[in-house]
């Protein structure tokens, strides 16, 4: 009898790592989603960047309200030949409720474009829903992070 409620315990304990697993998985699903998107931004992919967004997606950023249609269009008129853009993104909190998350993290870019190199920091907070089984960006909301 002992070793048979060993053997029940052991297999429910076994049969409970999925269900621990499936969080953390949902949640580096959602940040690479955001890390997708900013890659996408940086290769100036406009077909990649509009599968990580829904279609109404809205980014707040310095005190702008922007659309998909706003950022594709910003893209597409930076036509600088030696554009590169590197993102550094270091998560902070990541929560997720059913079929829709929020993530905020700390963003920075270095940038280069024309000849000129230069740094730029952000915090940010992005809600995303899930579409079938794909999270998509809903809102991106961008502050400058502050300079030391």
């Amino acid at each position: 009898m002992k070793r048979f409620l060993c053997t029940v315990i052991a297999a429910l304990a076994i049969s409970a790592l999925p269900a621990q697993d499936r969080p953390a998985t949902e949640r580096q699903a959602v940040q690479q989603t955001v890390i997708n998107f900013f890659d996408a931004l940086a290769k100036r992919d406009t077909v990649a960047l509009r599968f990580y967004c829904v279609p109404e997606i809205l980014l707040f950023e310095n005190g702008g309200v922007w659309n998909l249609d706003t950022l594709v269009q910003g893209i597409r008129q930076n036509q600088a030949t030696d554009f590169k853009r590197i993102n550094s993104i270091e998560f902070i909190h990541t929560e997720i409720k059913k079929d829709i998350a929020w993530t905020t993290y700390n963003n920075q870019a270095d940038i280069t474009r024309n000849g000129k190199q230069r740094t730029v920091k952000w915090v940010e907070t992005v809600i995303l829903l899930k579409e079938k089984k794909n999270w998509k960006i809903k809102l991106l909301h961008s502050t400058p992070a502050k300079t030391n």
